[in-house]
């Protein structure tokens, strides 16, 4: 598997931030906000003509005023440039369309949305240009005020902002505070276009009302000059969108015809042949195998990350954006995104995560399922071994059957999965149907029923067997992997990534700290009972880089 070198590494981290170009991906962040800022603005400033007229058109004057300036028009119309040039570059390295329903969507409002626009930009930016005419709310709304007008003008402004949600819905859906606020920024996505056509009808009932304010028009010669102006934009774009489209099927034509060599991919249950030239992702779309990409294909989000083996020079060098968000979650060096990596000869390729089917039980395709936001409880029986010493097998059977199942039953009663009995520990799984502050509080609601009931057990327990029962509880929260591992039929779900190896260090800390419970300060903090629950201390945790902040709880409760 081929990656950089430690040198090339070395090099590229004490290089200077600003002597490094900026990424694809970066560019097509930042222009993508800057287009999105605008569309936003434009909405909520048709949404004040619910008001009245006047308040929308001052807002309007302040707003034309950044817009029209020499930054303020470098900054949007280099934005649209990049942002254009960005999706030619990208539908050309695309050597299939096949991709998801709304993932189409976008790409086809993006490449639709300039027509679009082009008749609007002509009549107010063009104006304003050629003839120092500036953009009115009388223009807009009273030159359109007939249905085709109002039909198009509402059916640009649903282009745009759709096609700007789905970008952000894409670039961000895999990030936790975009789960958490989804159902709020829903209703924003739908309610802000709402209000502005009901603020562009408003206007146009006003001007019904009252009277057309007096507003400075092109002249005849000026409309027709504009018109032709925007013809020519019409045509030269619809061509050369046109020409971009004929040389994508001309190139994949020849690539069929000329028999060039094919790539083989080797999948775990399939092997499939590609020409070379196309992206890991794109041939699994291709021949309809299951693969998760929640980003889009933009080196972003690294849930299409497989684990790849072949010939170094079959796998190539990562570029800067892959590299950056396989150094974010930490990734072997065998591991690459399917989204970037273009085979130049036979590899074998497995993906690590499998889509949801629709019971919401991760898919075993490779056995592995989905990162979300969980918490992780970790409970284990102190002086186990002494105790192994001194009973009989059977009797040692009898133990761990009724401690399981007195922790198993408080963790199902608290919400959770208790889905790992390893020797005297348990491990246990929260937050696989709800968001992390709800895990968190069940969690700590199983440490104490599991303190309760654990207790009223060991009077009993030391009578017959010479000692009591002693336990330990850690617990932490963050993002992991859960689904299915194992070999062939032998299989369990869990969890896994650092947030599991970080709750059972807790626990095994809770021995030498003589504390029943060691929690971390972050799912306390989740929970809601930071506070309550004393002063955190730093603890340097084996398999962390950073010391984590913890906090520990003596007796069986915790606040809640």
């Amino acid at each position: 598997m081929a990656r950089r070198s430690p040198q090339a590494a070395s090099a590229a981290t004490s290089a200077p931030f600003s002597l490094r170009p900026p990424t694809r991906r970066n560019l097509r962040w930042a222009s993508g906000l800057v287009l999105m800022a605008y569309v936003t603005a434009h909405l909520l400033n048709h949404s004040l003509g619910i008001y009245s007229f006047a308040a929308a058109e001052t807002v309007l004057r302040g707003v034309q005023a950044f817009w029209h300036s020499l930054a303020g028009t470098v900054l949007l119309y280099g934005a649209a440039a990049t942002h254009l040039a960005l999706a030619v570059v990208a539908l050309w390295e695309r050597r299939t369309l096949r991709m998801p329903p709304l993932e189409g969507l976008r790409v086809a409002l993006g490449f639709v949305l300039p027509l679009l626009l082009i008749k609007h930009l002509a009549a107010m930016r063009g104006a304003y240009l050629a003839y120092g005419i500036e953009g009115s709310y009388v223009r807009v709304v009273w030159g359109l005020w007939e249905w085709q007008g109002a039909a198009a003008q509402l059916l640009m402004m649903l282009a745009a902002w759709t096609h700007g949600c789905l970008g952000l819905h894409f670039a961000l859906r895999a990030q936790p505070a975009w789960r958490r606020f989804s159902h709020l920024l829903l209703a924003v996505a739908v309610v802000l276009p709402l209000a502005a056509a009901m603020g562009f009808v408003s206007m146009g009932r006003e001007f019904q009302w009252s009277g057309v304010p007096p507003v400075v028009l092109p002249t005849p010669e000026q409309a027709q000059a504009l018109g032709t102006a925007e013809d020519a934009i019409k045509w030269l774009y619809g061509l050369s969108l046109a020409a971009l489209l004929a040389a994508r099927w001309g190139r994949n034509s020849f690539a069929r015809w000329s028999r060039q060599p094919m790539v083989a991919l080797s999948y775990p249950e399939r092997t499939v042949q590609v020409p070379r030239g196309w992206s890991v992702l794109e041939a699994s779309r291709s021949h309809g195998i299951d693969h998760v990409s929640i980003c889009g294909g933009r080196a972003r989000c690294s849930t299409c990350r497989v684990r790849v083996a072949g010939p170094a020079e079959h796998i190539g060098e990562a570029g800067r954006d892959e590299r950056r968000t396989l150094e974010r979650v930490r990734a072997p060096a065998d591991v690459r995104l399917a989204c970037q990596l273009r085979p130049r000869g036979d590899i074998e390729v497995t993906p690590l995560f499998a889509p949801l089917p629709n019971e919401g039980r991760p898919a075993p395709v490779g056995r592995f399922g989905h990162e979300r936001d969980v918490a992780i409880l970790f409970v284990d029986l102190r002086r186990w071994s002494g105790l192994s010493e001194r009973q009989w097998p059977f009797d040692l059977a009898y133990v761990l059957d009724r401690y399981f199942a007195t922790v198993g039953a408080a963790v199902r009663e608290s919400g959770g999965v208790p889905n790992q009995f390893i020797g005297d520990s348990v491990m246990a799984i929260f937050g696989l149907e709800c968001d992390l502050p709800t895990a968190c509080r069940q969690a700590l609601r199983a440490t104490e029923l599991i303190g309760q009931r654990m207790d009223a057990w060991s009077e009993g327990f030391e009578a017959q067997f010479g000692q009591r029962l002693e336990f330990g509880m850690g617990l932490h929260a963050g993002r992991a992997a859960v689904g299915e591992v194992g070999y062939l039929e032998t299989t369990t779900f869990t969890a896994i990534g650092e947030v599991v190896n970080t709750a059972s260090r807790l626990q095994d800390h809770s021995k030498t700290a003589s504390s029943r419970l060691v929690v971390s300060l972050f799912a306390a903090e989740q929970a809601g009972v930071a506070q309550a629950m004393g002063t955190a201390e730093m603890l340097v945790v084996r398999g962390r880089s950073e010391p984590l902040a913890v906090l520990y709880a003596s007796r069986d409760t915790v606040p809640l």
